[in-house]
């Protein structure tokens, strides 16, 4: 090899990045041994930025274009190496290429819920995920923050960091907003906006980075959200929700009668799924008892009727009630009461088998089942009197 081509092999004449995958964010020109000459060209592409780094200083920077490097546009990279007469040819120095596109595909989300307190629910625990766009603002503060000595950094390596960014900022958002759960969806863009002012703050001077923006989708338990999907298709708030779910007792009566059902249809449940089934006739009576007063503007269900005695159940150890007799004989129909099954009333001495009540003792005076099919015959007819014989 001749000393013409050692020397070009040597030397840089062409610095520039070409890169495809939009997800690298900056990437060291890979000079190995060689050195950079007098005149060399720089192209800085749309979306990028050059940078000089001389033994760990920044030095200067290129904006998108085509530049022929001499003393005129290297005054910081001169003064660093001291060439007071000049461009010295050939010389050495870092030169990073930092991608100023913004990241558009960044994913987020809680990795835990956070448990918040919900004026209607109580403590409630929300998730939330979304979107967020990401872009390097402070070439310096990035290049001594997140690159350091890296020769190339990827988006997938401050992907976590910001995630937690992320993650600590929505939690303190929403514990300092005081917002019930069910009004966090309903505000899921303006918490959107604020959520991005909080994680900007965080990552401005810190990284040298910026937010453009973030999307957010706030996720509620699934029994609630499943509750609340129920009372709407039953009618809970005809004109559509108010505040929250609109009238709450009734969005609750929905979700009792729900839950009662469900266990007293669970055979084996125990004593809870015994007394769900014993109370459900009573409960549900109730609950629509009171919705149809307040839709019709009346004050509840009317008071139980005068004199009317109501009694007290024992159902594997837990006291029901207490239920009218005409509930009694619905339970007693049903099989859930028994004549063992110990009452008690206003006036009783003491818990007293259902059987012995006198109130209630009718309730289990049933009749003797029918006989079998084929039994015993009926009995004979009596036989005629003689005198009634007649004469032959």
């Amino acid at each position: 090899m001749g000393l013409m081509a050692k020397l070009k092999g040597e030397l840089v004449d062409i610095i520039e990045w070409i890169d495809d995958s939009r997800t690298t964010l900056a990437w060291r020109f890979p000079r190995y041994n060689n050195e950079i000459k007098n005149g060399a060209q720089l192209i800085v592409r749309e979306g990028q930025r050059a940078v000089f780094v001389y033994r760990g200083q920044l030095a200067d920077q290129f904006m998108p274009g085509n530049y022929e490097l001499r003393t005129e546009n290297l005054p910081i990279l001169s003064t660093l190496q001291g060439w007071e007469h000049g461009f010295r040819s050939p010389f050495r120095s870092e030169v990073y290429f930092i991608n100023t596109r913004p990241i558009t595909d960044l994913r987020w989300g809680t990795p835990a819920p956070i448990t918040i307190r919900d004026p209607d629910f109580g403590m409630v625990q929300v998730r939330a995920n979304g979107l967020c766009m990401v872009k390097i603002e402070e070439v310096d503060i990035f290049l001594r923050e997140v690159i350091g000595t890296d020769s190339e950094v990827e988006a997938n390596e401050i992907a976590e960091l910001l995630r937690q960014v992320i993650s600590t900022a929505f939690s303190e958002m929403v514990l300092d907003t005081g917002v019930g759960a069910i009004d966090l969806q309903g505000k899921q863009v303006e918490l959107a906006g604020q959520l991005r002012e909080h994680v900007q703050e965080k990552v401005d001077d810190e990284f040298g980075l910026s937010i453009p923006d973030i999307t957010m989708r706030i996720s509620l338990p699934e029994e609630i959200t499943q509750a609340m999907t129920r009372g709407v298709a039953r009618g809970v708030e005809e004109g559509g929700y108010a505040r929250n779910v609109g009238d709450l007792d009734r969005f609750q009566q929905v979700r009792a009668s729900d839950a009662m059902i469900a266990a007293a249809s669970n055979p084996g449940g125990g004593a809870a799924g015994d007394a769900m089934g014993i109370g459900l006739g009573m409960a549900m009576a109730g609950q629509m008892a009171n919705a149809f007063g307040q839709q019709t503007g009346g004050a509840g269900a009317p008071p139980p009727l005068p004199g009317a005695q109501s009694f007290h159940v024992a159902v594997n150890g837990q006291q029901l009630g207490p239920y009218g007799i005409p509930q009694l004989q619905q339970a007693v129909g049903q099989g859930q009461v028994s004549a063992d099954t110990l009452v008690w009333a206003n006036g009783m001495s003491g818990w007293t088998p259902a059987g012995q009540v006198p109130a209630l003792a009718g309730l289990f005076n049933a009749p003797p089942p029918l006989p079998p099919a084929g039994g015993a015959a009926p009995p004979p007819a009596p036989a005629a009197d003689a005198s009634d014989t007649p004469a032959g």
